[in-house]
């Protein structure tokens, strides 16, 4: 066959696509016979491009090419598979283990066994000398100056790694890291022998066995093209070079003399190189497209999803009749998701390269949710669920699928606050028993997940094509990809292979989801292109943009984790962080050669590993182009929006509403309580939504003890007290007061009572099982009991009366429409007697004492309104009438007991008023002020039920701030 270089190219192939070039000059000089011919790409998907383009150039029938990855050219060359990871992790412990004789699990060797292979793998395809790499530090340091087969910078590299190791000052940290070093180079030979005599590899093991025993003439094809390429590791370069030497190969290099001519330039590094030992078929002068004009855009996004929200108008705009000749490339993958969901209707086909991530289908988020339910949510010891776990279960959605029953006991389960159920609360169908069973060991662990998942695929082969149906075949095979994957994992445990904790377990079926894929369907070389950068690769657009081309993005951040320290591994030519910037560079300008319109997209807000910066990459192209760059900035378009205020007029209907809950002749249960007249002065309509509409917030359960249960068991513990210290007559002396003091069992007792009871929701012979939170409330609500008790301490001794006693009265309210019956009333926390003084106590645990100026002030709709002595007010007023009707001539005194200030040996909880700046009176007596008081409380009443004052919002908004109803007034 006779081979010859072409020696000019038409102005029109001069701008065509890279591979259109190639196929044209490819088929001029093989004259369409292919038959003993491969074309080798980096990836798979240019060939399905390329072979597009020969098909075009034939005048007739041909055979097509063989083709071929580098990754399946060395595949097919080797006797050797390339092993499961998770196997190679583990053969490489064994390994390390009988090397080293260390007594360390798999559990915290697993993470660091990827490192180790990684380095190994980059040693093999880097053809590094692995005797020399790993001897013997102190070796290796001595003879660094006569490593020979070292370039100068090599040299100069590993000679300043020892001067910075000062191997002779050893810290424990080096003293480590020089004896895991000293064990490297047998753990190198042995655990590459043990994988072949498996007749596995990992994959630069099996690379460097292919060029070790490669015999080019046992080739199949008798001639090699080798397409697109950028950045070669040693055993490529040596593959290429024999292959050259043998003349059966041809080489097609991609690039443009813009950043190929500009010395040093990154983008160029691996290519001036490449060019070098391997003369390209295609001559320069077709590669100088980035010194034309072209039409280049910058645009400055907000947000990450504005971007997304950008897309259908740059679309609209720019998509070109041949879609395929259209990219959206995306620097930040996880954009992938807003992007399809932004898509146009103007989009006729769409071809989607990148797979879409596992982990952001419901499949990924199922298991992992029961993994964590059955690892970090479940304790082996008292045989129980936690809640937040369990609910992370309840509420997914294939859950709700799988079983009918799954709302229902979430709604019960938060109703209950059961804070650490049981197995057999929850199994309340086959679906629920299967997903709630306790599992021992890793194996039950993937037959129960492989199971569910089963369960929920035929769930959906019994349902019918939904409204989207993509996204439905998309989660059908995330079922099956995740089930695939569970199933490696139960072959590796079943095998004994993989013997780690549950919680290892998960991090690793984690890790391996996530980095999992599902490939979309279609036809690749149709369509509008949605990809990652890698996948862009030999392939040219005319219209282009870019998403996220932000610094953090192209290029990545961060290097890759090594044992083997930046110097060495440049010392013995292995792979460095200059290699990545230099690979991503190239990328980068690789897509903007041949474009005739490109969009670059970058987000300007600080997030995570997002700096808020542009790409080094696009700064550095502003500087270097000699042509105008178009800037622009995307704003979300605000307007500003007024809230209007909101009233319920008390329409007939509403009064209707108003007398079924507060009219005892309709409803025998009506009541006004403190609280429901103290959120009226607060917000009108705060109490309409709460009482009249009776609307509610949804329930929600924490592992955290909030203010309300926190004196909810407070009061418990309290009531019990003193139930007990009352249990054989009501006067309550100083002895057994100070002998409860001494009790710190008995006084713990009561605190876990309460928190069995109105907690953790478990019963009372059941130990209760603290976090550290809960202990430390636990422990605060013990402090306050104690200072409650060395209070009465100093008012011992009195007449305990009564505690959480009910009081109520009924009440006639006059309205325009007649007289409404309704009862006011309230559960009093403390009744002591002393002296001829009933005191009414309320227990406060929180808070600060308030002293009202006068009556009235606790009607008025102000900040500084005390709700707290309203509340004991009206209690009094109830009770000061009860005594009257009764003939006793106690005295009541209203009293605030703020558990946190009691220590004080003056403190006195009796509520105190007075104007500011002038003297303040206890209220010992509060008969002075009960008339007056129920004269605003009628006033109020009379307001509350009149039919022409409307419900309205308040006016101080400091009370909106934790309102259960600020989403629907919009405050």
């Amino acid at each position: 066959m006779n081979w010859k270089k072409s020696s000019n190219l038409t102005e029109q192939q001069d701008m065509d696509t890279f591979l259109k070039q190639v196929a044209h000059d490819l088929y001029t000089k093989t004259n369409g016979d292919f038959a003993h011919l491969a074309v080798v790409f980096p990836n798979k998907r240019a060939s399905l491009f390329f072979n597009e383009y020969l098909a075009q150039e034939a005048d007739r029938p041909i055979w097509s090419p063989a083709y071929v990855s580098i990754s399946e050219l060395f595949r097919q060359s080797s006797s050797l598979q390339v092993g499961d990871p998770i196997k190679l992790v583990c053969d490489l412990y064994r390994v390390f283990r009988e090397a080293t004789g260390s007594k360390e699990t798999l559990d915290d060797f697993y993470f660091w066994g990827e490192m180790l292979i990684s380095d190994f793998d980059d040693a093999d395809k880097n053809l590094a000398d692995t005797d020399a790499l790993f001897s013997n530090l102190r070796d290796l340091n001595a003879l660094a100056d006569d490593y020979d087969f070292l370039e100068e910078g090599q040299k100069e590299a590993i000679s300043q790694f020892f001067h910075n190791f000062s191997i002779h000052q050893v810290t424990e940290l080096k003293q480590r890291f020089i004896s895991l070093w000293n064990v490297l180079r047998e753990v190198y030979t042995r655990y590459r022998q043990v994988l072949r005599e498996q007749g596995i590899a990992y994959e630069g093991m099996l690379y460097r066995e292919v060029i070790d025993r490669l015999d080019v003439r046992t080739l199949p094809y008798q001639r090699y093209v080798f397409v697109g390429f950028n950045v070669l590791n040693k055993v490529e370069q040596e593959l290429f070079h024999r292959l050259n030497e043998a003349g059966k190969a041809l080489f097609y290099w991609d690039y443009d003399n813009f950043y190929l001519e500009k010395t040093p330039h990154e983008a160029g590094e691996f290519i001036r190189r490449n060019l070098r030992n391997f003369p390209s078929e295609l001559p320069a002068s077709a590669f100088s497209n980035l010194n034309r004009p072209k039409e280049i855009t910058y645009i400055e996004s907000p947000t990450e999803n504005g971007q997304a929200r950008y897309l259908p108008q740059w679309i609209r705009t720019n998509l070109t009749e041949d879609e395929k000749e259209t990219a959206v490339v995306l620097c930040n993958e996880s954009m992938l998701q807003p992007v399809l969901h932004s898509l146009p209707e103007n989009v006729s086909h769409l071809n989607i390269t990148m797979g879409f991530p596992l982990s952001q289908t419901p499949a990924y988020s199922f298991v992992n949710a029961l993994m964590e339910l059955h690892t970090a949510g479940y304790n082996p010891n008292n045989g129980r669920y936690r809640f937040d776990e369990v609910i992370s279960v309840l509420r997914h959605p294939y859950t709700r699928q799988l079983s009918p029953e799954a709302g229902k006991l979430e709604k019960a389960l938060t109703q209950d606050n059961r804070f650490y159920p049981l197995p057999s609360e929850l199994e309340k169908d086959e679906a629920l028993e299967l997903l709630f069973q306790p599992r021992e060991g890793n194996l039950s662990l993937c037959i129960m997940l492989a199971e569910a998942l089963k369960r929920m695929a035929a769930c959906y082969q019994q349902q019918a094509a939904s409204a989207d149906a993509a996204f439905d075949q998309l989660y059908r095979e995330a079922l099956f990809n995740a089930f695939t994957l569970i199933n490696r994992f139960h072959t590796l445990t079943e095998s004994g292979e993989l013997q780690v904790q549950p919680a290892t377990f998960k991090r690793l079926l984690t890790r391996v989801m996530s980095a999992a894929s599902i490939p979309f369907h279609g036809e690749p070389a149709i369509g509008m292109q949605v990809m990652g950068v890698l996948e862009t690769r030999n392939l040219d657009f005319r219209h282009l943009i870019m998403l996220s081309v932000n610094e953090g993005q192209l290029p990545k951040s961060g290097g890759e984790a090594s044992f083997i320290p930046y110097n060495l591994r440049k010392a013995f030519g292995m792979t460095t962080i200059d290699h990545k910037i230099a690979v991503y560079a190239y990328y980068f300008y690789r897509l903007l050669q041949r474009a005739e319109k490109v969009t670059l997209v970058y987000n300007t807000s600080t997030d995570g590993i997002n700096r808020g910066e542009m790409s080094r990459f696009m700064l550095q192209f502003l500087i270097e182009w000699e042509y105008p760059v178009r800037r622009m900035v995307l704003e979300a378009a605000q307007s500003p929006q007024t809230t209007a205020p909101i009233t319920i007029e008390k329409t007939p209907d509403v009064m209707r509403r108003m007398q079924s809950v507060f009219d005892v002749r309709v409803n025998p249960k009506a009541f006004l309580s403190p609280s429901a007249l103290n959120c009226y002065l607060d917000c009108p309509l705060k109490f309409y939504y709460k009482y009249v509409a009776q609307l509610s917030a949804p329930d929600e359960v924490s592992a955290e003890v909030d203010a309300s249960h926190f004196g909810s068991i407070f009061h418990d513990a309290a009531e019990h007290i003193y139930k007990d210290l009352t249990a054989h007559g009501k006067v309550i002396n100083k002895e057994a007061i100070e002998t409860l003091l001494k009790d710190e069992v008995r006084l713990q007792e009561y605190v876990d009572n309460g928190f069995k009871k109105l907690f953790f929701n478990i019963p009372k012979e059941e130990r209760a099982e603290y976090n550290g939170i809960q202990l430390i409330n636990s422990a605060v609500i013990t402090r306050y009991l104690k200072q409650l008790l060395e209070n009465d301490l100093r008012y011992a001794p009195f007449t305990f009366s009564g505690s959480e006693h009910f009081v109520s009265e009924d009440i006639d309210i006059r309205t325009p429409r007649g007289i409404l019956k309704s009862r006011i009333g309230g559960i009093i926390d403390r009744l002591d007697t002393k002296d001829g003084t009933l005191r009414i106590v309320d227990y406060k645990t929180g808070g600060d004492a308030d002293t009202p100026a006068n009556v009235e002030s606790l009607f008025l709709p102000d900040k500084k309104r005390s709700a707290y002595v309203f509340q004991t007010f009206l209690y009094a007023s109830i009770v000061c009438r009860k005594l009257r009707e009764k003939g006793s001539d106690l005295r009541v005194a209203p009293s605030l007991l703020y558990i946190h200030r009691a220590a004080s040996q003056d403190y006195s909880p009796v509520i105190r008023m007075g104007e500011p700046r002038k003297e303040k009176e206890a209220v010992e007596d509060f008969s002075q002020y009960e008339n007056l008081f129920r004269e605003n409380l009628n006033q109020l009443l009379e307001v509350i039920f009149n039919p022409e004052i409307a419900f309205n919002q308040t006016d101080n908004e400091d009370k909106c701030s934790f309102c259960d109803f600020r989403g629907l007034c919009k405050r």
